[in-house]
């Protein structure tokens, strides 16, 4: 008996150990593998994107950045996140990313804000301004001046996420098959020119024309346009616009420092596992650098080869044409401020930030490239 009594004893033991051990186990363990593998699902899972532009696949910088972009998001995702690449008119036009993204069309856009300004009446703030920030300045803005809240801010209700994607630098005004000597001689010449620059260019006496990129050689050659401004030496010359007109104007009033949008599908993006989201915000700041970084490096040399080799004829508006499209600009700018309230907020918000890095940039960059010029002894 003693034995059995001691046997009965140490079998309940057992039994009540081995009860606690899977009461333990159905309260914890299951729980936690459950959400492991639910992790390692979002981590297996693969998602196809498409990224649509405003511009020719090929076209060096624009065109290619996004190709790049969508490269480097792939490794650091592991594979997790692929993005097939679309020009404009392979997918949708050009001018029609905006509409195309926010529908779902497709779950990335590269394009210029600029672009719908007839959507959205503060969006040149986001691109650019004439006479206003240049690439750098655009860049602290939007970064530490407040400009991205506010991009979001008029973005939202499109279900869109916009976030910046690159900048021309400081662009030539453009190319022209006649002298500019006064503001006379821009009396009803047809013009590619979109955003506030092409209403400043109107109410300066030219006829502005928003087209697509790939749609403006052809309209150079033919006689349609009388003039066209596009990038910059690196990006006019793959255009070939120095094969179609005799003039190549400077300086890039108009866009002096072009911030290139990154836009994303709202509902798309805000579905994806947090590391793939962060990713494709990390993609977005090297294409940003990485495109500015390429048209500075590449313009010299496309300058010279357009001047030297191609005889292209460089011209610097003359100086009180410069000022009369300044004072126009001004006026143009501060009476977009009037549209409404949030817009109000973005043009105070930009200009205060202008002045303050104009009056740094006094003693600072500016200072200094004159100091560079100085003659030696």
């Amino acid at each position: 008996m003693l034995f059995v009594n001691s046997f009965n004893s140490t079998t309940r033991q057992m039994c009540a150990a081995a009860l606690l051990s899977i009461l333990t186990a159905c309260g914890g363990e299951p729980q936690s593998t459950s959400s492991s593998a639910q992790s390692s699902v979002q981590e297996q899972t693969v998602y196809e994107w498409k990224l649509i532009t405003s511009w020719p696949k090929n076209l060096p910088a624009l065109g290619t950045s996004p190709e790049h972009f969508a490269d480097i998001v792939e490794k650091m995702s592991n594979g997790r996140m692929r993005i097939r690449v679309y020009g404009a008119n392979e997918l949708v036009g050009g001018l029609e990313v905006f509409d195309a993204v926010s529908q779902g069309v497709a779950e990335i856009g590269h394009t210029g804000a600029y672009y719908w300004q007839g959507k959205i009446p503060s969006t040149p703030f986001f691109s650019t301004i004439p006479f206003g920030l240049t690439g750098t300045e655009m860049n602290a803005w939007l970064s530490y001046g407040g400009g991205n809240e506010l991009w979001q801010e008029i973005y939202a209700p499109f279900n869109l996420i916009p976030m910046r994607g690159g900048n021309s630098g400081t662009q030539m005004f453009g190319w022209f098959n006649k002298e500019i000597n006064s503001l006379d001689d821009l009396q009803g010449l047809k013009m590619r020119i979109p955003g506030l620059g092409g209403e400043v260019f109107r109410r300066a006496g030219g006829v502005p024309v928003t087209m697509q990129v790939s749609e403006v050689f052809t309209a150079m050659q033919t006689g349609a346009l009388d003039a066209t401004e596009f990038v910059s030496p690196y990006n006019d010359m793959a255009a070939g616009y120095h094969t179609v007109a005799d003039y190549y104007y400077y300086p890039g009033w108009h866009e002096p420092g072009s911030t290139l949008e990154t836009i994303f599908n709202k509902s798309a993006f805000e579905a994806l596992p947090e590391d793939l989201q962060e990713i494709l915000k990390a993609g977005t700041e090297v294409m940003n650098q990485l495109l500015m970084d390429e048209l500075t490096a590449k313009n010299n040399e496309a300058l010279r080869v357009l001047v030297e080799e191609h005889g292209v004829e460089l011209r610097k508006l003359p100086d009180d044409v410069l000022i009369e499209l300044r004072d126009i600009s001004n006026q143009v700018v501060a009476e977009l401020a009037q549209t409404d309230e949030v817009t109000r907020r973005i043009y105070d918000s930009y200009k205060s930030f202008q002045a303050g890095v104009e009056n740094y940039h006094s003693i600072a960059e500016d200072a200094y490239v004159e100091a560079r010029k100085l003659p030696n002894k």
